[in-house]
């Protein structure tokens, strides 16, 4: 951010919940320096306070940092910006990313947006150049407003608001998209070669062996999936005011067309494009009465081609595309794994949505120091998604069935009605702000499902209608739970709540916040309400008198805080599955059909509870060129609801599953960010900023001491295991301790069936016999640290900015990689590195169909820490007498690299995963990579 002098301008930094504030800034002269002074003020959440008198722990973004990024969701341009904000971004094209504060807090739900006063968990809808900052609230004390809003983390979004005369801005970029990192794999040749050594391997003989004269194919399949793909974004807006009206109104589209290859068979392809527009109106009735509305609507298709990542990574490259012999594509004879290009072009998927989402509010003044404000936001959009597969022709004839359409259309309806009344006095040295309040909001979804086969698809969605075919099945709501129909479903979850806060503080130095707020959940069983403090207190040592010949620190402040959070949005599991027996009930001899409930379900699951606490140092240095915010922090998140084993239970189908406040997690870290700006003259200045967090998760108790084993699976043995003294996440399996080397060590080793080549299991409890007992915990997916930085300059009419995120001491499991059934193909690595002698290698394994290669084991957890270049960027700016002269009053020319270098150690596509299912954050299985996005831009202003 740049700073001047108070005597030509005054910044001030305004983040915004619903309403409109227009700050004026006059210097004191005890607290202006002889260079600068700014002044910002915060927009908390129902209120608005000034930055240095902030007692919790929130991290700003401005317009500027998400400007010109090329990111259809606008939380993707601040990855590596924050402390302790852990953004993991989604490679497929208007994907969410996301977003963990502090770590994991639960284990469902996601991280809120407050968008002018609407609550919501999904903000692909809106564009960056609407946005003018972002508040990101990290501790329990800034949260505990919001209540059972907020116990994932909550981000509040002020957009733009118009005042003044009419300004006109026109945003546009283009650019292009590469799939970077792609693993090397083995070519046919090297296939062959590994093929037939396994045979040799697995049964001591040839028989079998192939050769490239039976298969002269040398197919690289990921370049036939992959594509080079274009990306485009037009904004524009008008801002300004009109007598007792301001007004913002803007209009764009982006397009984006994804990564993998369309325009073949009948695939849609991967892409997103967008239409938004928006307006947000305020008018002064009178000096007391203002009125406003702050009005968004969205058009949006994305395609939702069959990801076909996973296929190509295990297709062997010895075979074609298509069959030379009968035109059709090629069928893999003999192996378990789809023609890649055939399961991308041969299945058909669209989401169609709109979404309109309007904000009205009034504020009255009134008695000089009385507030108040009435808010109403509605949220409705209804998307709409068809999957077509057509007759799969890669198969054998007696294996194509018949072709399938389904259709999905979701109805969602959620509205936040708030109510506040505030009263602010200064009474001499104490200044003292009381807030009241009153929410309801209520979320309500329902869906229609539809399907039918045998319908045929002419080229025209038109023809796919669910009419046209046979075999019908329709279901609204939840008229009907079967094996044949899954996923259809309808809520309505509400929240009605009570709320207040005292702000206070004494000359400025001396500060004191405390919150409370009450919920109450239709969600809950019983217990429906709960209460949800928070405390938190700060001391300005810059205003102190012995501060006062100091010429060292514009500010330094301490602050701590303690809070308690809420969580009903949690799976309840009220509906049991129900058993048919087939002679369940006799009448004399006779026995009869009957029915039964198999599952033990659990009535009374109450609520999520998080609480926290936070320390703080502030700091502004040398005349404010220099800021550093450090914080340490401890959270606990209670009662987590998740699935939990309760092997004792016998007869319950879900013995392995049982659903109940199973869990509680700890997370604690320290944070540092640091900024410095320094503007060396009229036409030169430059800004480096960096900042760190640490991060230690466990998970502190379990239900009944027990643990859960979970997630993705391979012949029954699942990877992810929740325990007691663990992070959430963290794998389980067998720790290789190296390579057999002779077929003597082997049978030396307590290892059933292993031989030289087989990865050696450490026999962790010490029995010289290696069975499920050896299991051990393997590494976790959620990373020791996280980490961002970066520099800009600008130096005359040129402006140059780079960025750089990373992550430390995480792993992944490469289930890719892990998965084999057969004939599978291998990466180049393993080309490389294999066992095929003593003494050849100590790492990687022979080359085998024996299962016992592939149970769940340290060699397929890899180092997840990376470093990338987040963003490159060079702009130039038109010279103003230019500028002048063409009518215009900015004209902005820049080219940027988005992710053009990455540096990681893992085999796979990209090191950053993301699964949205917290449990299973850290598996790569099938996940869409990150591209590469270069792109050219301008900024007109007139």
């Amino acid at each position: 951010m740049k700073q001047r002098d108070l005597k030509y301008s005054c910044l001030i930094a305004v983040l915004y919940f619903g309403m409109n504030v227009n700050a004026q800034v006059t210097p004191k002269k005890d607290s202006v320096t002889k260079e600068q002074k700014i002044e910002e003020v915060v927009l908390i959440g129902y209120g608005s306070q000034k930055k240095e008198n902030i007692t919790g722990s929130i991290g700003l973004v401005s317009a500027k940092d998400l400007a010109d990024k090329p990111n259809a969701n606008p939380i993707s341009s601040i990855q590596g910006k924050l402390a302790g904000v852990n953004i993991t971004n989604s490679g497929t094209p208007g994907g969410s990313p996301r977003v963990d504060i502090r770590g994991v807090g639960s284990l469902t739900g996601n991280t809120v947006f407050i968008v002018d006063g609407m609550i919501t968990t999904d903000i692909s809808y809106l564009s960056s150049q609407d946005i003018e900052s972002m508040s990101v609230l990290k501790d329990p004390s800034s949260l505990a407003i919001f209540g059972a809003q907020a116990a994932n983390g909550a981000i509040i979004i002020k957009t733009k608001t118009g005042k003044g005369k009419p300004v006109y801005n026109f945003n546009s970029y283009f650019g292009i998209k590469k799939v970077t990192n792609i693993p090397k794999m083995v070519n046919s040749d090297q296939y062959i070669e590994l093929y037939n050594e396994k045979l040799m391997n697995d049964n001591g003989s040839s028989v079998g062996s192939i050769s490239r004269a039976d298969y002269p194919a040398d197919t690289d399949w990921f370049k036939e999936i992959f594509r080079t793909s274009i990306i485009n974004s037009n904004d524009f807006s008008a801002t300004g005011s009109w007598k007792k009206l301001n007004y913002y109104a803007s209009v764009g589209y982006l397009q984006d067309e994804g990564n993998l290859a369309a325009g073949q068979g009948i695939n849609s392809g991967s892409g997103f494009n967008r239409f938004n527009t928006k307006v947000n109106l305020s008018y002064k009735i009178t000096d007391n009465i203002t009125i406003g509305d702050n009005f968004s609507f969205s058009k949006m298709r994305t395609d939702v081609a069959q990801n076909p990542l996973l296929t190509a990574f295990i297709t062997p490259p010895i075979f074609s595309v298509m069959d030379s012999n009968t035109g059709d594509y090629q069928y893999f004879n003999g192996y378990s794994t789809a023609n890649p290009r055939a399961s991308l072009d041969l299945y058909r998927s669209q989401v169609r949505q709109e979404r309109l989402l309007n904000n009205i509010w009034g504020e009255l003044k009134f008695l000089k120091d009385f507030t108040f404000r009435i808010s109403y936001s509605s949220d409705n959009y209804s998307p709409s998604q068809y999957e077509y597969t057509p007759v799969k022709t890669y198969l054998p004839a007696a294996s194509q069935g018949v072709s399938s359409l389904i259709t999905r259309n979701f109805r969602n309806r959620n509205y936040v009605w708030d109510n506040t009344i505030t009263w602010k006095k200064s009474l001499g040295n104490h200044n003292l702000e009381v807030l009241a309040g009153f929410s309801r909001t209520r979320t309500t979804l329902s869906q229609d499902y539809s399907s039918a086969k045998n319908v045929h698809y002419d080229g025209t969605n038109g023809s796919l209608n669910i009419a046209n075919g046979t075999d019908i099945i329709y279901v609204s709501g939840i008229d009907r739970d079967d094996n044949v129909v899954s996923g259809v479903d309808q809520d309505q979850q509400r929240i009605q709540s009570f709320f207040g806060r005292v702000n206070y503080d004494y000359k400025g130095k001396y500060l004191l916040n405390a919150s409370i707020r009450r919920d109450a959940s239709s969600q809950i069983n019983v217990d429906r309400s709960r209460t949800f403090p928070a405390v938190s207190a700060g001391w300005v040592i810059s205003k102190e008198d012995f501060m006062s010949e100091q010429n060292v620190f514009n500010l330094l402040k301490l602050r701590a805080s303690y809070g308690e959070l809420g969580n009903p949005n949690v799976g309840r599991g009220f509906n049991q599955n129900v058993s048919i027996i087939g002679g369940g009930a006799y009448f004399g001899n006779t026995g009869y059909p009957a029915a039964t409930i198999d599952q033990f379900v659990d009535t009374n699951i109450g609520w999520e509870t998080t609480t926290g606490k936070d320390v703080g140092l502030e700091m502004a240095l040398f005349n404010n060129k220099l800021k550093i915010d450090a914080a340490y922090y401890d959270k606990d998140s209670k009662n987590i609801v998740y699935n939990v084993f309760q092997g004792t239970v016998s007869g319950a189908s879900n013995w392995n599953a049982y659903k109940t406040n199973a869990y509680s997690f700890n997370n604690k870290g320290f944070e540092v960010s640091v900024n410095y700006s320094n503007k060396i003259n009229d036409n030169i200045s430059f800004g480096v900023y960096g900042n760190f967090a640490s991060l230690k998760n466990e998970i502190t108790s379990v239900y009944g001491g027990s643990f859960l084993e979970t997630g993705a699976s391979l012949f029954g043995n699942s990877i992810v295991r929740l325990q007691e003294g663990q992070a959430v996440g963290s794998y389980y399996g067998y720790q290789v301790a190296g390579v057999f080397q002779t077929d003597a060590e082997a049978a030396a080793s307590g290892q059933s069936g292993a031989k030289a080549g087989w990865f050696k299991f450490a026999d962790q409890d010490g029995n010289g016999i290696i069975d499920s007992r050896d299991k051990t915990f393997l590494g976790s997916p959620i990373p020791k640290g996280t980490y961002g930085f970066g520099v800009n300059f600008n130096v005359y009419s040129f402006d140059i900015g780079i960025d750089f995120q990373g992550v430390f001491g995480n792993k992944i499991y490469n289930y890719n990689r892990e998965q084999r059934y057969g004939n599978e193909t291998w990466d180049l690595d393993m080309y490389n590195n294999r066992w095929h002698g003593a003494g050849t290698s100590n790492t990687n394994s022979m080359i085998t169909s024996n299962q016992s290669i592939i149970l769940p084991n340290s060699f397929y957890v890899e180092d997840g820490s990376y470093i990338r270049i987040r963003n490159i960027q060079v702009g130039y700016n038109l010279p103003k007498t230019f500028a002048k002269a063409l009518s215009i009053t900015k004209l902005r020319l820049y080219v940027s690299a988005q992710n053009p270098w990455t540096s990681f150690k893992y085999h796979g596509f990209s090191p950053e995963i993301t699964n949205t299912d917290r449990v299973q954050m850290g598996i790569d299985n099938n996940i869409y990579p990150i591209s590469a996005i270069y792109t050219f831009g301008m900024n007109l202003t007139f």
